[in-house]
């Protein structure tokens, strides 16, 4: 059986871009398992659980697979988790993963080993693909430096910070996903003029954002041969 790990964060996942994938796999027959940095359950973002952000009906059946979803209530921490066991990991994105996924060298670790393996893909969307500008391969090089990438754009971003970087919130964006994979020598390429974007460069998708979602996960059974 085709098995996913997903890497879902702890400090805010973007509904759509976690359940999307989640459910397109599942019906797809792969085996999933979910990691969280901690082993903690992962946190949903507010805003993508909010009917005037996302619409009632994604908001409801978002927060009703995050509520009663046994594999997100019960993840295991992501230093217990092999790439080599799965034949995909999956990196939903969300605010979130720029405080815990993206800087967790377990993470990185699990992302390195995947694109560098045999047979592994890899599957990182919207904010979770700022991982990409940390992550380093096995002789210290970016894993990103040449590749061709999608990802949450700085014109996106700009409507949603304030002026001093803060989220609504109040908490501070430590970084904007596109400048920082653009200086770890990533091609990128969001692909503002399409309604969904989606990259494949070897083992290694990226997807846009909420709207790419489904898109992506289409992309990675293909790539799978599922």
């Amino acid at each position: 059986m085709t098995s996913a790990l997903f890497v879902v964060s702890e400090e805010g996942y973007w509904g759509e871009e976690c359940v999307e994938p989640l459910e397109t796999l599942s019906d797809a027959g792969v085996e999933i398992t979910v990691a969280t940095p901690s082993g903690s359950p992962p946190v949903v973002d507010e805003r993508s659980i909010d009917p005037d952000e996302v619409g009632e009906e994604t908001a409801e059946h978002v927060r009703e697979v995050h509520e009663n979803d046994e594999r997100l209530n019960d993840p295991i921490p992501t230093a217990r988790a092999d790439a080599e066991a799965y034949d995909a990991v999956v990196f939903p994105g969300g605010h979130g993963t720029a405080w815990d996924v993206n800087q967790d060298s377990d993470a990185r670790r699990l992302l390195r080993d995947t694109v560098e393996g045999d047979d592994g893909k890899a599957l990182v969307v919207c904010h979770a693909v700022g991982i990409l500008a940390f992550a380093r391969d096995s002789h210290g090089a970016f894993i990103v430096n040449g590749r061709d990438v999608t990802g949450f754009p700085n014109e996106w971003e700009e409507g949603i910070v304030d002026e001093n970087d803060c989220m609504p919130s109040g908490r501070k964006l430590p970084y904007w996903v596109e400048d920082e994979v653009k200086a770890a020598g990533g091609n990128w390429d969001a692909e503002l003029e399409s309604d969904t974007s989606v990259t494949v460069d070897g083992d290694l998708l990226t997807g846009r954002g909420p709207g790419s979602s489904s898109a992506a996960a289409e992309t990675l059974l293909e790539e799978l041969d599922v």
